[in-house]
């Protein structure tokens, strides 16, 4: 049976009904273009409902809140208790129907049974999935029960299910202990009906500083951009002298102190600063007091290592105690929060058995969405290791952060161990699960100079300059990706585009095949992606090297699932035109069918032919290509870096690039004016890039 929507329910509360419902959203939004998002039943509130709300701003959907909204809790109570089930029922599925009407799929979320009132006899949930057409996911707790009586529970529960004539598709079995899992695992093997653990996180669990913000109405004294996302473990009041309250404070702490206390506010910074003393996550003033301005003016003056202050109404007590009853939440700007239960969701589903169950909705059309989760998979699936040389950078470390969390790959950060870890500890990062080698006191730094030394002597490279060379981070990261220490490197948010190119072609070079290392860029449209080649390295290249950035370029298009058809660029489309240019174009299109035959090309073309079915319609009516080139080769680097911009800056297509293609194993170079989230999607791109290669120890 085709399967077009999922319905999402839990009798129980509290069991991450919307971290499910984002997982889930994850997977489809990977394949499925139109996906809507529809809450039969919300709770009755003033404001709109957090979920949709959620969801809707998460992943761009196009649709209207109201669409997505059945009705609210006393309405249907209403309802119920006029026996009017089946005008209830039809109501919700006309609602159901206009969106089945326009979108590809549509992902449910239903209420907890515990928000109806006790006189509802029987599963609303159940009766409206069954009523809709829906797969059923259900949701259930682990938390405070034996593996036994969950298991229990499960066949319980789903033996309920299909006795109601519902499409049972997976049971998530929400907040598994550790020490549980194997044992319940074990058991849930044993059922005839699909499964998923997700192990218990108790990050995800902790409040940030934006739910303390919201939670007690607080107003911001000291909060950058970044402090919002911080999580909280452990609440301490400050009744102690300062002496002997800096024995008290422990990692992650959230500090209440007066305001007036000033040398307990002026030891907390000292700590901070201190690689003696744990790194508190933020202090909160009670009593709406404010600082006393020379302190005020002194934190204000800290260039670096501030936290988060935070000051509220309440006495200290009051405020300790409200604090404690904080519901943390899950919000579109807490990156680091999603990224970890992205990868809890991951690490716990069959996403191939869950596409199966879904697939015959798929279609070929991809949007900017869709290939970026797409690419986190794709790494995923394989996990390579991505040297990143620069960890002095917070961009770089923010950026691991969110790879280690997502699983997306395992990383390697250059530098002193202990300073490392004091920087991200001070942002409050968690990179504890991330390598970290000081390359100046490395064993491996012996062999890399002898190593290096070898390969570029007959070059007139002496010894001692082997040494220096290597003393810098790129030249030994390079080294270890040669090695197969790392799988690939990421670099350029410090340094320049050269200093992370020039190790690469020294150490690595291409392949036998391939002559010129060069770059393309990956252009997400509304509805597809495609390859913009070379536009950040070759200025001027004659036909021969042209011919090589073509045939790189298919083989990075088919690395990212993109079908090749390549469109080599010439302001003449086939014979129509003469000149240098043009025969350069002709000269290079016919080297790339002597050489790949089995690669579809054209050339010279016009950009209007290469894209536009009608004009190529006109142009070259014959030809394969014209009209659908996915892969668009630029003549030069002044057409190539023109075109790409001014296409990213007038239409709103995500660039992602440049991506270095033509070296043996990979090596990518960042912008120095990168945001984090163009660092994760480069680490992803050269993880993926690294499962082509095999590699060998030095």
């Amino acid at each position: 049976m085709q399967i077009k929507s999922l319905y999402i329910a839990s009798n129980e509360k509290n069991v991450g009904s919307l971290f499910i419902s984002m997982g889930m959203m994850e997977v489809l939004k990977r394949r499925l273009h139109k996906v809507a998002f529809f809450r039969p039943v919300i709770y009755d509130s003033p404001k709109m409902d957090y979920n949709i709300e959620f969801i809707l701003d998460r992943y761009k959907l196009d649709i209207d809140y109201h669409e997505c909204v059945g009705f609210d809790v006393s309405y249907v109570e209403q309802m119920l208790s006029q026996k009017k089930e089946t005008e209830l029922l039809n109501q919700l599925i006309e609602k159901f129907k206009h969106l089945e009407k326009h979108y590809d799929f549509i992902l449910c979320e239903g209420i907890n049974k515990d928000a109806l009132s006790s006189t509802i006899s029987y599963d609303l949930n159940l009766e409206i999935a069954k009523n809709f057409g829906s797969g059923y996911i259900n949701i259930m707790g682990a938390k405070e029960k034996e593996p036994k009586d969950i298991y229990e529970d499960i066949l319980i529960e789903n033996e309920n299910i299909t006795s109601k004539a519902s499409n049972h598709f997976a049971t998530f079995i929400n907040r598994v202990k550790k020490e549980d899992f194997e044992e319940l695992l074990k058991l849930t093997q044993q059922s005839p009906y699909t499964t998923f653990l997700v192990q218990e996180n108790k990050e995800l669990g902790l409040s940030t500083i934006q739910d303390l913000i919201e939670g007690l109405n607080a107003k911001e004294v000291f909060v950058n951009e970044h402090d919002y996302s911080r999580t909280f473990k452990e609440v301490r009041v400050a009744a102690l002298s300062l002496d002997n309250f800096l024995e008290h404070i422990q990692e992650d702490d959230l500090v209440i102190v007066p305001a007036d206390r000033s040398e307990i506010i002026l030891g907390l910074l000292g700590a901070l600063h201190s690689s003696a003393y744990p790194n508190i996550s933020g202090i909160v003033f009670p009593f709406d007091m404010s600082i006393h301005p020379n302190i005020e003016k002194l934190i204000d003056g800290l260039q670096s290592f501030k936290i988060p202050i935070l000051s509220v109404a309440t006495d200290t007590y009051n405020t300790a105690k409200n604090i404690l009853h904080i519901h943390p939440r899950f919000r579109v700007s807490s990156e680091r929060k999603i990224a970890l239960a992205l990868g809890e969701f991951y690490k716990s589903v069959d996403l191939n058995l869950i596409e199966e169950k879904i697939a015959q909705n798929f279609s070929e059309l991809m949007t900017p969405q869709m290939f970026e989760y797409k690419l986190f998979a794709m790494a995923s699936a394989d996990k390579k290791r991505i040297v990143l040389p620069e960890s002095e950078d917070e961009r770089i470390l923010r950026a691991a952060e969110i790879i280690l969390r997502r699983n997306v790959a395992e990383v390697i950060l250059l530098g002193n161990e202990k300073e490392v870890q004091e920087h991200y500890l001070r942002l409050g990062l968690d990179l504890s699960k991330a390598t970290v080698i000081d390359h100046m006191n490395s064993e491996l730094m012996t062999g890399f100079i002898q190593k290096f030394y070898e390969m570029r002597k007959e070059k007139g490279l002496t010894f001692g300059a082997a040494e220096d060379a290597m003393t810098h981070k790129n030249y030994f990261a390079t080294m270890m990706v040669e090695c197969g220490h790392a799988d690939g490197m990421v670099s350029g948010a410090v340094h320049a585009t050269a200093d992370t190119m020039r190790p690469a072609l020294q150490i690595i070079k291409t392949p036998e095949n391939i002559s010129v290392v060069s770059s393309v860029f990956l252009m997400c449209f509304d509805t597809k992606v495609l390859v913009y080649g070379d536009c950040a390295i070759n200025q001027e290249p004659d036909a021969e090297t042209l011919a090589d950035i073509a045939i790189a370029s298919a083989q990075t298009a088919k690395l990212f699932d993109i079908e090749p058809k390549i469109a080599m660029l010439s302001y003449s489309t086939g014979e129509s035109g003469r000149g240098t240019e043009v025969e350069k174009v002709k000269a290079a299109t016919t080297i790339v069918q002597q050489k790949a035959p089995e690669l579809l090309i054209e050339g010279p073309i016009q950009y209007d032919a290469a894209i536009n079915k009608e004009v190529a319609q006109k142009k070259l009516p014959n030809s394969k290509v014209a009209g659908e080139a996915t892969i668009f080769i630029f003549p030069d680097l002044n057409t190539g870096n023109n075109t790409y911009k001014a296409v990213q800056r007038s239409s709103g297509v995500i660039a992602i690039g440049p991506i270095i293609q033509g070296l043996k194993k990979p090596v990518n170079d960042l912008s120095r004016g990168c945001l984090v989230a163009d660092i994760v999607n480069t680490i992803a791109i050269t993880a993926i890039q690294a499962g082509q290669n095999e590699y060998t120890n030095c």
